[in-house]
């Protein structure tokens, strides 16, 4: 009887394991019949999930969640369905894989430093019966390398044409490029785009073709990658150009008022790529003065004559070619021990003219004041004089004895004045 028992508890315990293997077999097959992109509106248990876009070396979070649960547990499922979480428990051995929330209705996990092999569909179910499942996409964007500016090697004359190619790989989807000169962009020919063997990102080429002139020179060249999973600007390689051509030359004088007696020098001076090196000074229709030495770039007077006056020539090489200017001499008088400023003279003299004017004004207003005074006087005082008649001359018997009493008889007359005005 004991034996016969134990048959039958082996028996038992072999179709409990044939069951359970057939439930499992029957939700496997429930659970691919209920697909994310079929909505249950009015259905609570409905798990809802969202896509998501990372970057690669990013982090993605997962979010699944219900408005009801009957005690049914969440899972998270990768691409490959392997379960990675099942409620709270973890399934799968990646440390990359964290739980950030377990509830009866929502199931929150996060995937750090993705790569782009963790692109795909993500399955969130929920063991219901029927089990329910939603589907939440990944993109992972592959990140564009940092450009790389190819075709410029040596210095192009001026006039010549430059050929530049840009390239940028490893994005996904495939990144644009742009060409900027300095901060202005410019346009290259259309994006190349090639698939990149073995990983799902993409190489992208772009080429620009450039006539130079002289203002290109020294002129920073270009090219930014414009990418979503990258901010502006921060994927970006410049490449300076470096253009030949002849000098400009002009020529300068050590002052602008050159005095006879002093020392002098003219210098020139050329910009070009390369700087010059090789200079000639010539004097128009003669010869250089005896006195003027040429050293390189200068052009040195010892001692300023008016004969040095006349029209200075310089030329200048850089080996691409040659430039030259005149410049007219014209040597000022000595005056004394220097020739003034005709400035500093011309407000000099101006100076002088005007106080010589004011003493002038002011001794003619001193005259005029003294003639004035004096003539009041002489007018309040001219025509006063004596009369004098003596006493008596009436009574004299002739006209000698009259003379003679009236120049003894001063003493007692009175006098008498009269004024005339």
């Amino acid at each position: 009887m004991s034996g016969m028992r134990a048959r039958q508890s082996m028996t038992f315990s072999a179709f409990q394991r044939a069951a359970l293997r057939a439930l499992a077999a029957l939700t496997m097959l429930l659970a691919t019949s209920v697909r994310s992109n079929f909505v249950f509106d009015d259905d609570p248990f409905q798990p809802v999930t969202q896509d998501e876009t990372v970057a690669v070396g990013g982090v993605v979070t997962l979010t699944c969640s219900v408005k009801e649960n009957d005690n049914s547990s969440l899972q998270w499922s990768n691409t490959a369905q392997q379960t990675l979480y099942f409620g709270e428990k973890r399934a799968l051995r990646d440390n990359r894989i964290q739980l950030v929330k377990s509830t009866g209705t929502e199931l929150i996990i996060s995937i750090s430093d993705v790569q782009l092999s963790d692109d795909g569909e993500y399955t969130c179910s929920i063991f219901t019966m029927p089990v329910r499942t939603a589907r939440a996409t990944v993109t992972v964007l592959g990140v564009p390398g940092k450009p790389v500016i190819t075709g410029f090697d040596d210095p192009v004359e001026e006039g010549g044409k430059v050929s530049l190619t840009c390239t940028s790989s490893g994005s996904k989807p495939p990144a644009k490029l742009h060409w900027y000169r300095d901060q202005e962009e410019i346009q290259g020919r259309p994006d190349v785009v090639e698939s990149n063997t073995d990983e799902p990102t993409y190489t992208v080429t772009s080429e620009l073709t450039l006539t130079v002139t002289r203002d290109d020179n020294n002129a920073l060249i270009a090219c930014a990658v414009d990418h979503p999973s990258i901010a502006n600007g921060d994927k970006r390689t410049e490449q300076p150009l470096s253009v030949l051509f002849s000098p400009s030359v002009s020529i300068q004088p050590e002052s602008d008022l050159p005095r006879e007696g002093e020392k002098f020098f003219l210098q020139c001076v050329g910009n070009g790529n390369p700087e010059p090196t090789a200079f000639v000074w010539r004097r128009k229709d003669a010869e250089l003065p005896p006195l003027a030495k040429v050293d390189g770039a200068f052009l040195r007077f010892e001692s300023l004559n008016k004969s040095d006056n006349g029209v200075y020539e310089c030329e200048a090489d850089n080996g691409i070619g040659m430039g030259d200017i005149a410049h007219t001499l014209l040597v000022q008088e000595e005056a004394g021990v220097k020739a003034a400023d005709p400035t500093a003279m011309s407000t000099s003299s101006g100076v002088d003219h005007a106080v010589i004017g004011g003493v002038v004004a002011v001794i003619v207003f001193i005259m005029l004041c003294l003639l004035i005074v004096l003539g009041r006087y002489l007018i309040r005082h001219k025509g006063t004089y004596l009369t004098h008649e003596a006493k008596g001359s009436d009574d004299a018997p002739d006209a000698d004895t009259a003379i003679i009493n009236a120049e003894g008889g001063h003493s007692g007359v009175d006098d008498k004045k009269e004024y005339f005005i």
